[in-house]
């Protein structure tokens, strides 16, 4: 491929990402003049036709929009359509819902770590050809989804889009010998995390930095999960700072009711996908994002993985920036949830009733939670019937595409100041770049069409 041409690559089917998409590079000698994520899955109307529906729905359809992150979904929902009917769920049945999004973060995380990103770091064309090389590390990725899978079981009803879930708590509860009979299996799936981080510190990081704002939700005194006030962090650039700059900069919070203020959603030409940005500026949510503004409240057990990684002590202040290396902190991520789902079991009591009763009535409620892609926020408006009259759901992979773009156009132009990089080689390195950031483009397969224009 010479500076002359103009060629079109097409990847039909690749399979360790979520979705539908394409992306277009226009280069301009060694230079990259644009790198368009081009999201071209036909749009899903989830926010239309939740309009007209009773507020005791949304938990169960928009838990549809995702088969891997549901509980993101329906926790989000619930929060939401009981801010507005302002109802406060808290005590075991808060403690509840926490334990079940811990069972999330662990799948959902663990199905990123070993099926689609760890063969980048591999040499493996798919998890299938891991498998065949290291079976026994692939096995231990199995194991620790089963775990997670097994937490949505008892408490969701099933894995996936489970059926437990209500406004104010769930439909049924578990006893505390059910409780019991999963811990067992958790500090079996405890080891296996441990191990996992251990394993994922081992591979090769190119060096790279990430020059966006961060973005998570912080709660005092634990990692946020279910629940937080949206904190942002400043890029390093705004500082006079390098991208890896391994820092923590200044934070700023926003109330969750500000959200749709701070974090501005528009429509660009090339993607069906909305993109964001957060005060004007590029931003980024994700685990990347939750370990540099809360991951000093980690376990101990999970930050003394993190610093045996190479990652440092969160406690101090140090933060990861290397997308590449974001591999490491959601392995980090999966322990501390399989650490504190053990820690709410052995703390549980039965509450006396299942669910709290959430009476509706006209108002505008808002909820976020930290799903394993990154912050997502529904808005929901009800009339005095409990009707609802206005949606708005706003996913981590559409405030990501931004910083998405932004990682891509730099890796290129830093590949294309190193030498003449063949079609193939290009196409390798922005998929890799674009898994760093698992994005959830939707619950299909397929990727990349990559367009490359040279003049």
């Amino acid at each position: 491929m010479t500076h002359r041409q103009s060629k079109v690559l097409r990847v039909g089917s690749l399979a360790r990402v979520e979705g539908e998409g394409a992306l277009h590079l226009i280069l301009r000698a060694r230079e990259v003049d644009q790198a368009r994520l081009q999201i071209y899955e036909p749009p899903r109307f989830f926010e239309a036709f939740l309009r007209g529906r009773s507020y005791t729905e949304p938990p169960d359809i928009t838990s549809r929009v995702c088969g891997i992150c549901p509980i993101a979904y329906q926790l989000s929902a619930c929060r939401a359509v009981e801010d507005a009917c302002g109802v406060v769920v808290d005590g075991q049945l808060a403690a509840l819902r926490r334990l079940l999004y811990c069972g999330e973060w662990i799948e959902s995380q663990t199905l990123h770590i070993y099926l689609l990103h760890a063969p980048d770091f591999l040499g493996a064309d798919s998890a299938i050809d891991l498998a065949r090389t290291r079976r026994a590390d692939v096995e231990r990725g199995l194991r620790l989804k089963q775990a997670g899978n097994a937490i949505l079981e008892l408490l969701g009803g099933r894995a996936i889009h489970p059926v437990n879930v209500r406004l104010g708590g769930f439909h049924r509860v578990p006893a505390v010998s059910e409780l019991r009979s999963l811990a067992e299996r958790l500090r079996r799936a405890r080891d296996d995390a441990e191990q996992t981080v251990r394993w994922v510190a081992g591979f090769d990081f190119p060096d790279a930095g990430c020059d966006n704002e961060l973005l998570a939700l912080a709660e005092p005194g634990t990692y946020a999960i279910e629940s937080g006030t949206p904190t942002a962090m400043t890029a390093p650039s705004a500082a006079g700072l390098p991208a890896d700059h391994d820092r923590a900069l200044p934070t700023r919070t926003f109330g969750v009711r500000t959200f749709g203020e701070h974090v501005v959603e528009t429509q660009v030409p090339h993607s069906t996908a909305l993109h964001s940005l957060l005060d004007g500026r590029r931003h980024l949510t994700g685990s990347l994002a939750r370990y540099a503004i809360s991951g000093g409240r980690l376990s101990t057990i999970a930050v003394q993985a993190a610093q045996d990684a190479g990652l440092g002590d969160p406690r101090e202040g140090v933060v990861c920036r290397n997308p590449f290396r974001s591999i490491i902190v959601r392995a980090v991520e999966v322990l501390y949830a399989v650490d504190e789902a053990l820690r709410i079991i052995d703390a549980y009591e039965p509450p006396p009733h299942p669910y709290l009763d959430v009476p509706p009535r006209a108002a505008t409620g808002h909820g976020a939670t930290e799903a394993p892609r990154g912050l997502l926020y529904h808005r929901y408006t009800l009339d005095a019937n409990g009707t609802l009259t206005d949606a708005s759901l706003v996913p981590p992979t559409a405030q990501n595409q931004g910083a998405i773009e932004e990682d891509l156009r730099r890796l290129v132009e830093e590949r294309l100041g190193s030498g003449e990089p063949t079609e193939a080689e290009l196409t390798a390195l922005c998929e890799r770049a674009i898994r760093n950031h698992d994005p959830c483009i939707s619950c299909s397969t397929h990727f990349l069409k990559l367009t490359v224009e040279r003049s």
